[in-house]
């Protein structure tokens, strides 16, 4: 597992809850804050993974 993999993994847990304190507080810019930073996980995750095949 390399670097971009553990921050891509970091960041969907960090989107995650952030999501759910919009949710909670009932602020939708901080749910959609939230989703894309979980978003943005899921693609550095992957990058990591290509980056280890390769």
């Amino acid at each position: 597992m390399n670097k971009d993999q553990v921050k891509g993994s970091f960041e969907q847990v960090k989107g995650e809850a952030k999501k759910q304190w919009g949710k909670l507080s009932d602020q939708p810019s901080t749910e959609n804050e939230g989703k894309m930073d979980k978003l943005k996980g899921k693609l550095q995750e992957g990058i990591g993974k290509l980056k280890e095949k390769f």
